[in-house]
């Protein structure tokens, strides 16, 4: 990973610490897992992949500073994706997409530990 790819993916984790826990674990995963897949990207796949990590950096940064000025308000953060964006997806990202919209939608698990040690969810 080039220098400036290990700087961005190091700021994006920062940033995700600033999320609610969820959001946070379920937004590193898929940050952890989609530079991993772009180590081996062609220059020109890598420079569009940085472009649009750089992007979301700065859209979540901006959030959680708006976040922090409205302490009245929950925070809402990403964005809605627009017909003509969804449009511009590979098959591929669509599917990725929707396993992202499945893993943020899905009830959370608790898991307690009883007297016994056997885990319970």
């Amino acid at each position: 990973m080039p220098g400036g790819a290990r700087r961005l993916y190091r700021r994006i984790l920062l940033l995700h610490r600033a999320l609610p826990a969820a959001l946070r674990e379920l937004g590193d995963r898929y940050v952890k897992e989609e530079f991993r897949k772009h180590k081996a990207a062609g220059p020109a796949e890598a420079q569009r992949f940085l472009r649009e990590w750089e992007n979301y950096a700065a859209m979540i940064q901006q959030q959680i500073n708006e976040g922090k000025q409205n302490l009245r308000e929950k925070t809402v953060y990403g964005v809605q994706l627009t017909e003509e964006k969804l449009n511009d997806f590979r098959d591929e990202q669509i599917g990725q997409l929707k396993e992202l919209m499945d893993e943020a939608t899905k009830p959370h698990k608790r898991v307690t530990v009883s007297k016994d040690s056997e885990h319970k969810t």
